[in-house]
């Protein structure tokens, strides 16, 4: 498998991916994961090429809600604005994490740092603890270092991905 094309990428934006790409090939029953800022923008993605064969290989399951992370990380912001808000309505503080489980699949969202957020496609089998857990080394690890600096290096990043074009 080939990793990500970090070039160019300072070493926590390369972490995080390393990071990103430990959490969907180590955890069993995950399909796809977006890491979303605080305005719904994806910042990080397992949508790569690189990680759909290995995905591909462990499952006949979709990578994802309908293959994009752009749909994922949409569903995850949704998700993220909804629970904040009944977490105010009913002045319940912070919403650390929300899960929903589907006949076909579940989706996890946990929150990260300063309303960034974590979401991952799991397939109908997965073991939510695990999946919970594994996203909760993930957030601490990453947490600090999702600085406003390193959120506008990602969002190039993948901007530039998805233009074909090089830092």
């Amino acid at each position: 498998m080939t990793a990500p094309s970090t070039f160019g990428l300072s070493s926590e934006a390369r972490n995080l991916h390393w990071l990103l790409t430990n959490l969907v090939e180590e955890v069993p029953g995950i399909l796809s994961v977006a890491v979303v800022s605080s305005d719904g923008l994806l910042l990080l993605s397992s949508d790569a090429g690189h990680l759909d064969q290995a995905r591909q290989s462990r499952t006949q399951h979709r990578t994802g809600p309908r293959g994009s992370a752009a749909d994922l990380a949409t569903v995850v912001s949704g998700i993220g604005s909804l629970t904040v808000g009944a977490a105010r309505l009913m002045d319940f503080g912070a919403v650390k994490h929300s899960m929903v489980a589907m006949d076909e699949g579940s989706l996890f969202v946990m929150s990260i740092s300063d309303g960034s957020l974590l979401g991952v496609h799991g397939s109908a089998d997965c073991d939510m603890s695990v999946v919970a857990y594994h996203m909760a080394l993930f957030v601490g690890r990453a947490g600090h270092v999702l600085t406003p600096e390193l959120r506008s290096e990602l969002r190039k990043s993948l901007e530039n991905e998805s233009t074909g074009s090089t830092r």
